[in-house]
């Protein structure tokens, strides 16, 4: 599991160590994975913030629309973890 931002590596360093996030988060300082999953439009200076999970058979499992830093890991790891157990 990684999360992908348009802010820089040291950015995205605090921002993950702040909510303890249990995964990394990558540069995506010119925004090609942002747009490449639909989260931003081609172009744009910033990223709504959203989340893609992606399942093991490679497709778009969920599309979350509204994320609360604090709370989404735990939502998503949750979620990873029903959508594994059918694989």
């Amino acid at each position: 599991m990684v999360g992908v931002s348009y802010d820089d590596q040291a950015s995205n360093a605090k921002f993950r160590d702040k909510y303890s996030f249990p995964f990394d988060l990558l540069s995506d300082a010119k925004g090609a994975v942002s747009v490449a999953f639909g989260v931003s439009k081609p172009n744009s200076d910033r990223s709504p913030r959203k989340s893609v999970l992606i399942g093991p058979d490679g497709k778009v499992a969920a599309v979350y629309e509204q994320v609360n830093p604090a709370e989404h890991p735990a939502q998503i790891l949750g979620d990873l973890d029903v959508l594994t157990r059918h694989y």
